[in-house]
């Protein structure tokens, strides 16, 4: 079974003709990126599908903005990996920030 196939109903990544889509590059490597930690045993895939389920489940609360899937998904892999003491919020919020710096169009 795929991640792609774990994740249902609101927790389904937009898809096409089976396929995942992506819109931007960014958005395939956070997917890969989080089912390679899950695979590696870094943590359980159920793990970070109920930090979706919370990112999610926020937005539907209190919805801010069009939805957009993949924002979604990288907060909660941002935050399983914060719970985790995986990465520290001084250096998450760096890389965050050197990301934001790199000028439009630029491949992440």
């Amino acid at each position: 079974m795929s991640a792609a196939d774990e994740l249902t109903g609101e927790l389904a990544p937009p898809m096409a003709n089976g396929e995942v889509l992506f819109e931007a590059p960014w958005q395939g490597r956070v997917f890969g990126m989080a089912r390679a930690l899950a695979e590696a045993g870094v943590y359980d895939w159920d793990e970070f599908r109920a930090h979706l389920i919370d990112e999610i489940a926020a937005w539907d609360r209190d919805p801010a903005g069009e939805y957009r899937y993949y924002d979604h998904f990288l907060r909660a892999l941002e935050r399983l990996l914060l719970a985790k003491g995986l990465i520290g919020a001084d250096g998450l919020g760096e890389r965050v920030s050197a990301f934001a710096a790199r000028p439009h169009g630029h491949d992440h």
